[in-house]
Formats: C-alpha cells, structure tokens, sequence
C-alpha cells in the first residue's frame, strides 16, 4: 500500500471522556456552590452584623460537614457505585445551596452549610472511583489533573460570576441561582451513567479491551492489586498522603476563603476588581494543574519530586505576596503562587491515584480528602481568628507559608517504590521473559 492510498484509523471519542466530562461539571458546580459564599461574605457579615471570627466559622462549619462525611462516603460508593452516591449527592447539596438565600438567621444558616458540606462529601471518593473504573492506571493522573481543573476554575468563576449577580441583585439571589443546575446533573447521571463499564450501551469493545488488560496487568504487578480498605489502613503511604494533604490544605483553603476579604479589606479593591482579581490565580493554576498530573503519569515512582519543589515555590511567592506594598506586585505573587501549589496539587493526586486500588479507590481517596476537609475547617476559622486578634493578616499568611513547609517535609519521607516491590517486579520480569523463550 503506497503513501497515497494508506488509511489511518480516526480516534474515536470514547465513554470515559464523556463520564469525565459530566464529572468536571459536578466538581465544578460543587466549587460555584461553596465558593461563592467567599465573595458574599463581607455582605452577609454587613446583613447579619457578623465579626471576622463569626464570618470565618461561616466559612469553616462546611468543612466539618464535608469532613465528617468523606470516608462514610467513599465507602458507600465502594459498596453500592458511583452513581448512585454521586447524583443523590449533588441533588442534595443543590438543594441546600439555593435555601441558603432565604436564610435570615446567622444560627440557621451554619447549620445549613454543615447539611451542606454532608452532601458534598460524597463527590470526592465517587468521583475517584469512576476514573479509576474507566481509565485504565497509564491515563489516571492526566484524568484526575482535568477533573481537578475545576479547583481553579471553580473559585475564578465563581468569583467573576458572584461579584457581578451581587452587584445587581444582592447576596442571597446568587446562591439561590447557583442551585439549580446541580439538580439537573444529578438526575441525568441517574439515569446516564453505569458503574460497570461493561452495562454502558456506547462503549466499544476496544475500549473494554483496554481497560481488561489494564485490570490484569495491575492485578499481576502491583502488590496493592487485592488490599483490603481495612488493610490498606495499615499501611504507611495512606497516611503520609493523608498528613501532606492536610497541611496543603491549610494553606489552600485559607488562600482560597480570605483572598477576596484580603484584596477588599488590605488592598481597598472594589467589589468588581476583587472579582476579577481573585479568578487571575486560579485561571493560571488551571493549566498548573492538569501539567502537575500529566508529569504524574510520565514519571511514575517520581511524582513526589514535582509536588515539593511545587509546594515550596508557592510557600515562597506567598511571602513576597504579602510583603508587597504595590497592588500590582500582590496580583503577580498571588498568580506565581497558584501556579506552583496547583501543579503540586495535580502532581500529589497522580500519587493517590497511583498508589491506592481501584477496587478501593473511593475509600482510600475519601480518607486522604477527609484530612484536607479538616484543614478546611481548621483554616478559615483560624484566619479568622488570627485577622481578629492582630488586626492584619500577615500571621495568617505565615502560617500558609509553613503549612507547605511542612507537607514538603512529610513528602520527603515517601517512597513510591519500595524495595520489596521492586525486587518481585524484575523477578517477575525475568520469569515472564524466560516463559517467552
């Protein structure tokens, strides 16, 4: 066949885009739904005649909702899919973010956003788990690194869009608006989505062919293959992920809950430069993120070297952050810094992925998640604090700054390949090419 007359085969577009796709949406929607909160904040304390402690437990109280729930929530997803978990649950926190704008009592509405945050928590380990059904092991990290683009995009629309609908019609509009596309998603993966890829009625079979082989390649080289959540307990590793992603969640959260106030309050931006500042670092640690995951999937065994560098980086850029005296300067280091936490972000969830079983993978991630939701917790309400009592925020940013230290650190101590494992793998090598022969 000559150069002329050669065909090349046209690359389908496959199942696990299009769950992707509808899963970014989710965690999109569940960013709109709790970041808005951050912009209205000043508002909402302006109407309830709220301090900067009782406006930081505002932020806080989803967390421990989030927090209580997460690993609960894995493990639902484990026993009964997915689906289910996922679209009950995105209903749900719909419901509730809409309720939240008729709300005129500060003791209600924490208890609102707690049943809120209860909702939420169980996206993470549903979602988790639906890429690692899906995706085979080799395209998880890039996977995880797009679904997670929304923790950038999510606060940067959520920004731009909550400052323009407040501006027109008030706080509480905006939140009851927010609501109602969850409800839409929800239903449709009802009634769209399978948890066997196998039951999906578009899939092809190459497309299953892939994922089986990837199954029986995991199953004969990986050691973790048939772990247990209950023996995956057990293991160091879990917990190593679990402690980084608390402390880069202290920072991340307490970023992402002040930045606005910080910017209104610190800088004297107007509610509209506020928006439109405050989406400049996420939209650049949009494309950090999805970098960060597909450096996970190119240099398996490695990964912990894109996230430290990462982390330290952003610790760094903080601190010229808040030293900068010129507006412009602030808007530079609060970009530098998004980009390099988002990258380190993207790169450690191509660890989790990496690491844990897919067979388990909505309760290992969950409990990773769960330590990062008590760091969203703790941080909002300790800034809050800490604002309060100092009277500035240059020791709040302080401790973001040491909270990436110190999950640089606990990164430091992880070993992706160790050593009995590696030793099996070659024998195993060795044995497969013997075979051959």
């Amino acid at each position: 066949m000559n150069e002329q007359t050669r065909v090349f085969p046209k690359k389908k577009w496959k199942v696990r885009y299009s769950v992707l796709l509808v899963l970014w949406l989710c965690w999109l929607f569940s960013f709109l739904d709790r970041m808005v909160i951050t912009i209205a904040l000043p508002f909402i304390g302006e109407d309830l005649n709220l301090n900067a402690t009782a406006q930081g437990l505002l932020l806080s109280i989803f967390f421990a909702g989030y927090a209580l729930f997460q690993i609960p929530g894995g493990m639902l997803s484990d026993k009964f899919g997915f689906r289910r978990v996922v679209s009950v649950a995105i209903v749900w926190w719909s419901i509730f973010t809409s309720l939240t704008g008729f709300i005129f009592s500060y003791p209600l509405l924490l208890v609102l956003r707690f049943v809120f945050g209860l909702g939420e928590a169980c996206l993470p380990g549903g979602s988790y788990k639906a890429i690692a059904t899906y995706f085979p092991s080799k395209q998880r990290g890039t996977a995880t690194g797009i679904q997670s683009t929304v923790n950038t995009l999510g606060p940067a629309i959520a920004a731009i869009a909550a400052a323009a609908i407040i501006g027109l019609y008030g706080w509480r509009v905006v939140f009851i608006v927010m609501g109602i596309p969850g409800v839409i998603i929800g239903v449709y993966i009802w009634f769209k989505f399978k948890d066997n890829p196998k039951d999906h009625p578009k899939i092809t079979t190459a497309e299953l062919a892939e994922l089986e082989d990837d199954v029986e390649e995991q199953s004969g080289g990986q050691k973790n293959a048939g772990v247990s959540f209950k023996e995956l307990l057990k293991k160091p590793i879990l917990w190593q992920m679990a402690l980084i992603w608390f402390f880069f969640d202290i920072t991340f959260w307490g970023f992402t809950s002040w930045l606005p106030s910080y910017l209104i309050k610190e800088k004297g931006l107007s509610l509209m430069s506020t928006g439109i500042f405050s989406a400049l670092p996420y939209l650049v640690g949009t494309v950090a993120i999805v970098l960060g995951g597909y450096l996970a999937d190119k240099i398996k065994g490695n990964r912990k070297w894109v996230f430290i560098p990462g982390a330290l980086a952003g610790g760094i850029a903080l601190y010229f952050m808040f030293q900068s005296a010129s507006i412009t300067m602030v808007i530079v280091f609060q970009c530098l810094a998004a980009f390099c936490m988002f990258l380190a972000q993207g790169a450690f969830w191509g660890l989790v992925m990496g690491s844990l079983p897919a067979k388990i993978m909505a309760s290992g991630s969950a409990t990773v998640n769960c330590f990062g939701s008590i760091a969203g917790f703790v941080s909002p309400f300790l800034m809050g604090y800490m604002i309060q009592t100092s009277g500035s925020f240059d020791t709040s940013f302080i401790m973001m700054i040491l909270a990436l230290v110190v999950a640089a650190v606990i990164a430091l101590t992880i070993n992706e390949k160790p050593k009995d494992n590696q030793v099996e793998m070659k024998v195993e090598k060795r044995e497969r090419k013997v075979a051959v022969q």
